[in-house]
């Protein structure tokens, strides 16, 4: 493939509900444009996109794939995106690097759930927007169903640019409603046509939408209005109707939607014509980067001229090293050349260069601005890191990647594993930066965070097959805690004579309730009472320490003790026996009594959740929530007909939260959660969980 400018190049993401056809059109894409010989089928898992083994073993799309294809002397990058729910960083990734986005609709299912969560990606993103309805040619399917769905679902800017001939087996061709001419599929199947006259029997229909369609180009421009008033659609000319076409796809005033069917290759060229025409290419899009030197914010253009200013926004990790997928946004990425890492202030060695089609690799001497490539084993450089140079250092904006929505605990199967594991945790966080490792502070097992629990099950199979460590998945401990809420007092005498040195040490403490605070950092607070010398100073230390050793096993179900003021007001000592561990044992022992005397209770985490639904659930959220012991807060209108609800729930209500309110929405919901407070666990559940938390601390878990 030969090089390209940037005004010749177009970066395209192929977004949608799962199974909805993405990788099936990139076949079909590819094949047409003569990229490939032969289309690939994803049952047979021989497609270009989906080459990773877990994606031909599933028959889904995992990860994001590069397939570019040239077409009418230019390249257009394609990037086949997973559709499933919780693959979303993959999304969110693609989305950071592409000129636009082509949704990809079944024409059987219509608008489904992802389809609504690439769309709020995209708009967000503001990113120009075109439809594809797919799978023409399949049982059930309807073309206008799709597109009134659409409007009412998505936006009321959803437009056709074509119409089907036909549908399910019926379909036969596609009429273009700006040509006003038709294209019969090819008996080939290979992405071929004929042209031929609009059937008769259809000519009302596409008048119908064609003026629609024009109505709406002449929205976008004073001068098209004014013509279009004079003297109706047919006194636009095509350039002026592809202008007005660019122009509300860029503002989203216009999301044109093109059809076909993938499986038969069928309205590919015309999809691939109409990229050409309607979305602008790399160099007509703005660069905004930081100037780290000024800190001021500049725009760029997609020109060789211009500063290096280069994206990561992909890396593989195996056992043979790393592979980085870079977009160059500005300036040109040489192979054997030097750039600079404004995240970690050093320079970097790039080696060789490649042009990447699925794992298809051609070593390249450099990408060039607004292009797609793959740099290999580069040392300190993560997704999201700008590259550029040391003397123009820039900043991209970052991939906005989703924040966690499920944790688990990750459990290695041997002692080789373990060794393993803290590595393979590295990698497939460097590969996937949606998920998070933690650790838990109490059992000191690592946390996996992802988007879902079959998130966590895809990276578990990823660890084995990639880097050789067999894990398993449980639910985290939730970390309770003790505290109290009376005072008390109490003394505690260690005596310990049997020949030789002997142990001896009497302590007398007062405890009681320290007022909750968030910022406090230490779970004790110490005071040191003694008067008249009847304990030295030496041993206030090991008092304490002692006292510490208790609160961290608790006394009554064996979570750490929180908020609490322990006063030494008196005690004795032994001229000889008095040791630093006797008065260890005495401080712990008598800490013990005490905090069994003032009321001692289990406080459970409480965590703050923001839950966004469409209006229709929030009532089924609502009394899912007090099921679960939880608070509603308030509720407010959010955009596209949803509504947020912030609550509040404990933590071991809300564990398996990402799975349950996808069953409770049918997917449409989103929501974060994050730690606010802890509260005493009700009285009716605490026999329950001191017996249960018990038995889990003598099973050694």
């Amino acid at each position: 493939m030969r090089a390209y400018g940037p005004d010749l190049i177009h970066t395209i993401g192929l977004f949608g509900h799962g199974g909805c056809g993405k990788t099936t059109l990139t076949e079909a894409l590819l094949l047409t444009a003569r990229a490939i010989s032969r289309a690939g089928r994803v049952e047979d898992g021989n497609t270009v996109s989906d080459y990773d083994p877990e994606e031909q073993r599933r028959r889904m799309s995992i990860n994001l794939a590069v397939a570019p294809v040239e077409w009418h002397d230019t390249k257009i990058n394609l990037i086949d995106v997973p559709g499933y729910a919780d693959l979303v960083g993959e999304m969110a990734a693609a989305m950071r690097v592409i000129d636009a986005a082509i949704i990809v609709l079944d024409a059987a299912g219509g608008v489904e759930v992802g389809t609504e969560l690439v769309w709020e990606m995209a708009r967000k993103a503001r990113v120009p927007i075109l439809l594809f309805i797919n799978k023409l040619d399949r049982d059930n399917a309807n073309f206008f169903r799709c597109i009134e769905q659409a409007r009412q679902i998505l936006d009321e800017a959803v437009v056709p640019m074509q119409l089907p001939i036909g549908e399910q087996r019926e379909f036969a061709g596609i009429i273009s409603l700006r040509r006003q001419r038709a294209w019969m599929i090819s008996e080939k199947h290979d992405g071929g046509f004929v042209e031929a006259d609009i059937p008769p029997e259809l000519l009302d229909l596409e008048q119908e939408w064609r003026e629609k369609l024009v109505d709406r180009i002449a929205a976008t421009n004073d001068d098209l209005i004014e013509k279009y008033l004079d003297g109706g659609a047919d006194a636009l000319t095509q350039e002026e109707l592809n202008e007005g076409l660019r122009a509300g796809i860029a503002n989203g005033s216009i999301v044109p939607v093109f059809c076909g069917s993938a499986l038969q290759v069928a309205g590919m060229a015309q999809l691939l014509n109409g990229i050409l025409d309607s979305i602008p290419s790399a160099a007509r899009t703005p660069v905004p980067a930081r100037d780290l030197v000024s800190g001021k914010d500049v725009t760029l253009k997609a020109a060789a001229s211009e500063p290096l200013s280069a994206l990561v926004f992909k890396t593989i990790v195996d056992p043979y090293g790393k592979m980085s997928y870079i977009r160059v946004f500005s300036g040109e990425l040489s192979a054997n050349s030097t750039i600079f890492n404004p995240r970690t202030g050093k320079e970097e060695r790039i080696g060789q260069l490649y042009a990447v089609r699925g794992k298809e690799q051609t070593a390249v001497a450099l990408i060039g601005p607004g292009d797609i490539g793959m740099a290999a084993k580069l040392g300190d450089v993560s997704t999201n890191d700008t590259l550029c140079s040391r003397d123009r250092p820039l900043q991209l904006a970052p991939i906005a990647f989703p924040v966690p929505a499920f944790t688990a605990t990750v459990k290695p199967k041997t002692r080789a594993d373990l060794d393993k594991l803290g590595n393979a945790l590295h990698n497939v966080v460097e590969e996937d930066p949606s998920l998070r490792v933690s650790r838990d502070p109490i059992t000191g097992e690592s946390l996996l965070s992802g988007q879902g629990e079959s998130h966590l099950q895809i990276i578990v199979e990823r660890m084995k097959r990639k880097f050789g460590v067999d894990v398993e998945l449980d639910l985290p401990r939730v970390p309770y805690r003790e505290t109290i809420r009376g005072k008390a007092e109490a003394q505690y005498r260690h005596k310990k004579q049997t020949g030789g040195a002997g142990q001896f040490a009497d302590v007398t403490i007062r405890i009681e309730p320290l007022p909750p605070d968030p910022n406090r950092t230490d779970p004790l607070e110490f005071v040191n009472a003694i008067v008249g010398g009847v304990i030295d100073r030496a041993f206030i230390p090991s008092v304490e320490k002692g006292v510490r050793a208790a609160m961290t096993e608790g006394v009554i179900s064996g979570n750490p003790m929180v908020d609490v003021r322990v006063e030494l007001f008196d005690g004795k000592m032994h001229p000889v026996d008095s040791k630093d561990i006797a008065f260890q044992i005495a401080g712990h022992e008598a800490f013990k009594i005490a905090a069994q005397k003032a009321n001692p209770t289990i406080m459970e985490p409480i965590y703050q959740l923001e839950i966004t639904v469409p209006e229709q659930y929030a009532g089924d959220i609502i009394s899912d929530m007090n099921t679960r012991r939880g608070r509603v807060l308030g509720m407010m209108p959010a955009e596209g007909g949803r509504t947020t609800i912030t609550a509040q729930a404990p933590l071991v209500e809300v564990l398996r939260y990402a799975t349950d309110l996808r069953s409770l929405t049918q997917g449409r919901g989103r929501f974060s959660m994050a730690f606010d407070h802890y509260e005493d666990v009700p009285p009716h559940l605490m026999q329950a969980l001191i017996e249960a938390q018990k038995k889990e601390h003598s099973s050694g878990h």
